[in-house]
């Protein structure tokens, strides 16, 4: 089997190459990526225990879906695709795109669209991808946060305090 090809893009988020994953992550080229968060009616989010396996952030608690966009792949259907590969829920429509992280080390060099979907599951969770996963309060994940940041993957942090300063320290995840 081949190697995964990611798009290497400059500091605009515009393709300059296109290398192999293990290239991209050892030589830390910008590169780019979805996380989408997952929320039920009670406005608790889904997140996902990373396999151990994975090469980067093995066994941490991440998004509830993530992953590095296809060669010529847009973020949304990207997004779309994440959704159903690692929790097999299907979306008509990509989901909703709640803001852009610029690439840097906590995001592993990659640029990201975050997006919110809501959903109730149950979800059928893809074995290679994710160990475990469950609903989480927003104000569990903020102490959860707070005491253990070592326990979830390099860019949770960074995206819950940008989810919770679009809502002004407020968050309100219904709708």
């Amino acid at each position: 089997m081949s190697e995964e090809l990611f798009d290497v893009v400059d500091d605009r988020d515009e393709v300059i190459a296109r290398r192999p994953r293990s290239e991209v992550h050892r030589r830390g080229l910008k590169h780019r990526a979805v996380h989408v968060l997952v929320f039920n009616r009670r406005g608790e989010l889904f997140l996902q225990k990373r396999s151990l396996t994975k090469d980067c952030f093995p066994g941490t608690w991440d998004s509830s879906a993530s992953g590095h966009l296809a060669p010529g792949e847009t973020y949304d259907a990207c997004a779309v695709r994440e959704l159903e590969e690692e929790l097999g829920c299907r979306l008509a429509q990509p989901p909703q795109p709640l803001f852009k992280l610029a690439a840097c080390p906590e995001t592993g060099m990659e640029f990201v669209w975050v997006y919110r979907a809501e959903a109730e599951g149950p979800f059928t969770l893809h074995p290679e991808e994710i160990a475990d996963g469950g609903w989480f309060s927003p104000d569990a994940i903020s102490r959860w946060l707070a005491e253990k940041p070592h326990e979830f993957a390099g860019a949770v942090p960074l995206i819950w305090r940008r989810l919770l300063e679009a809502q002004g320290g407020n968050l309100i995840l219904k709708g």
